[in-house]
């Protein structure tokens, strides 16, 4: 099928479902056409089982197989997502929560991915199911930044303290770039390691991980995409500083995104970051000093408009992409406990930084903790990252485990920190500034 033949399929499909949730169901709208696309793929499976003649099957496994999801992804909709997620994003608190916010994007993402690894591995281990510890470290890396999409979705539904809402907004926004590095890191390791050749230049010829290699990934990905985003930016803040038209002034905004995400593709800077940061500049600097009234009230509403319509086909294929996972009965109980698993090694990435830095003076509110590890959402990101994986005798175990816990954790979070915050909201001193952040 063709692209446009897919697209109108998932639009049309995330148009009725959105409708009928509304009207019968009352979900809140992204967690409802996951929940509607898994059971619409299981009900095809259904029908093809009783009508066999029609092959339901395979035309919906046709349709998600002409759908690149690691590109559709993470090249296509995530970088249009992040961009209209920045643009509401107050820069001012940002500043004021940036210690927190570098913190918990760094070190928590690599302390989660430790954590998660070695729970992974010693799950594998108890049930005798065999995988590495690399290739449980490559799950940990995946499946440990919160996603961005998923999480600003949950926001929206929710209120919480606002720099409480800085804090995990923050966070969601800018540890993409340090998980998808610690990703292909431990990818282009574990693929070394089972003698399927060096990726991505991490291990060189004698099988040596080559460091200073990563060093300059690392600072070629972020440092080169924060500069490039800056640049983006204030280059698009120019041009409309010179113009008053909200038609072009919203059309130099969509250009920016195009432009950004294929341009830091190609120079291998990660994409998502460059955006968010050119998000940041556009939605503060450039509403308040060189937009007029009648382009912010064009171009904010475009940027929400796609936003609701991206993050309704993609939670859509999420909840479709059961069609394509395997479901080994040998993989099933150690993918469910690592929804255990991802919750302590959330809480952890979360408490020891917040602990460190409350001890270094910087305020919390009462609550934070718990908050910050049930809010931690994960997504399409995660999802997408598995598919990408080289075919190993691995990778059938990684994306059951990575599709179980986030399944769990965009319903069965995504549903209930809501009423968390309204129970430790209800707290005496809760959701203010206090010494204590659990």
């Amino acid at each position: 099928m063709s692209i446009i033949q897919v697209s109108a399929i998932l639009v049309v499909l995330s148009a009725l479902l959105g409708w009928v949730n509304k009207v019968f169901i009352g979900l809140p709208h992204a967690i409802a056409l996951l929940v509607m696309g898994m059971i619409g793929t299981l009900g095809i499976l259904t029908a093809d089982y009783l009508i066999p003649q029609f092959e339901f099957a395979r035309f919906a496994h046709q349709l998600l197989t002409s759908v690149n999801f690691f590109e559709t992804v993470m090249t296509g909709m995530l970088s249009f997502l992040l961009f209209a997620g920045a643009l509401h994003v107050n820069l001012d608190r940002l500043r004021e929560q940036r210690v927190p916010i570098i913190v918990m994007a760094s070190v928590g993402v690599l302390i989660s991915t430790f954590v998660v690894g070695l729970g992974f591995y010693a799950v594998c281990w108890l049930f005798d199911v065999e995988i590495s510890l690399i290739w449980c470290l490559v799950f940990g890396a995946l499946i440990s930044p919160t996603d961005p999409v998923a999480v600003l979705a949950v926001m929206k539904t929710i209120k919480v303290d606002k720099n409480l809402e800085t804090k995990i907004a923050g966070e969601s926004l800018f540890n993409d770039g340090v998980g998808v590095i610690a990703f292909t890191v431990l990818v282009g390791i574990a693929v070394a390691a089972d003698g399927l050749g060096a990726r991505g230049g991490v291990v060189d010829h004698a099988g040596s991980i080559d460091w200073w290699h990563i060093i300059e990934v690392f600072s070629v990905e972020v440092f080169g995409a924060i500069a490039f985003g800056l640049v983006a930016g204030a280059t698009v803040i120019g041009m409309m500083k010179r113009i008053d038209d909200a038609a072009v002034e919203t059309l130099i905004s969509l250009a920016l995104v195009l432009g950004t995400s294929v341009l830091c593709s190609s120079l291998h800077m990660s994409a998502p970051i460059a955006v968010v940061v050119a998000g940041l500049l556009i939605g503060n600097i450039g509403a308040k000093r060189v937009m007029s009234e009648r382009t912010r009230n064009h171009l904010f509403p475009f940027w929400e408009m796609v936003d609701e319509i991206l993050n309704s086909v993609l939670f859509l294929l999420i909840g479709m992409e059961v069609l394509i996972i395997q479901f080994a009965p040998a993989y099933i109980v150690p993918a469910l406990l690592c929804i255990p698993i991802v919750l302590a090694a959330r809480f952890a990435s979360v408490a020891i930084p917040i602990r460190t830095l409350h001890r270094l003076r910087h305020q919390f509110a009462k609550g934070s903790i718990r908050i910050m590890t049930w809010g931690g959402v994960r997504g399409g990101v995660s999802v997408a990252l598995a598919l990408s994986l080289p075919y190993t005798d691995a990778k059938p175990l990684i994306m059951m485990a990575t599709y179980v816990v986030v399944v769990f954790s965009i319903i069965v979070q995504g549903l209930t920190v809501g009423p968390l915050v309204k129970r430790i909201s209800s707290e005496p001193g809760c959701m203010k500034d206090t010494s204590t952040a659990m």
